[in-house]
Parts: structure tokens; sequence; C-alpha cells
């Protein structure tokens, strides 16, 4: 499991997720941070496939300069109007598949 820590993670149990993290999966480097907003590097340049986020809570994909954004949303109490929900990637193959999963629609 791969945590950062979020703006509202204020507890003292918080402060020793790190505000970023990197780790390797299938052959690509992904980055994780929370706010997308405070991403304050060229995640192309460095070499990463992939940045995950998540401040926004809201579900959503897109790529640029060659490397995926994903936010997969809230899977933990709702926010907002959005939905609970939770994304899967998938980095077998290429064109890696994401897929979104509402979580509040599980029974």
């Amino acid at each position: 499991m791969v945590a950062v820590r979020g703006n509202v993670d204020t507890q003292p149990w918080a402060a020793a997720l790190p505000a970023t993290q990197t780790f390797q999966a299938d052959g690509t480097i992904l980055y994780v941070i929370h706010n997308l907003e405070r991403l304050d590097l060229d995640p192309a340049a460095a070499g990463y496939g992939a940045v995950i986020s998540g401040h926004a809570h809201k579900p959503m994909q897109f790529e640029s300069n060659g490397v995926l954004y994903i936010n997969p949303g809230s899977a933990g109490p709702r926010r907002f109007s959005l939905p609970i929900s939770l994304a899967l990637l998938r980095l077998g193959q290429k064109p890696w598949e994401v897929e979104f999963v509402r979580c509040d629609d599980v029974k």
C-alpha cells in the first residue's frame, strides 16, 4: 500500500505520512501526490508513467506529455455530491486501462 498525507490529515498519526511517494509497478514508475495543483516537477522529465492524486475527490483521467494522470475519487465517506469510488490501473499492456469502480453502487 502507498499512502500520502492529505490537506486534512493534521492529527499526529498523519505526521509519518509523506507528502509524495514514488513507487514502481510492472516496470512503470508512479508518482503519488494528494493535490495535483501542488505538483512541483515535470513528471515526463522525471520518467514517471503516471501521476495519481486525490484532492478533488472527483474520478477522472487524462494524459499530458505522455504521462497518465488519475484521480480515483474518494473511497471514504461521500464528499459533496461526488460518487464514492476507486480506480483500478492495469499496467499489463499499453494503452493502460483505467477502470473507475463506483463503491456507492456495491451492495
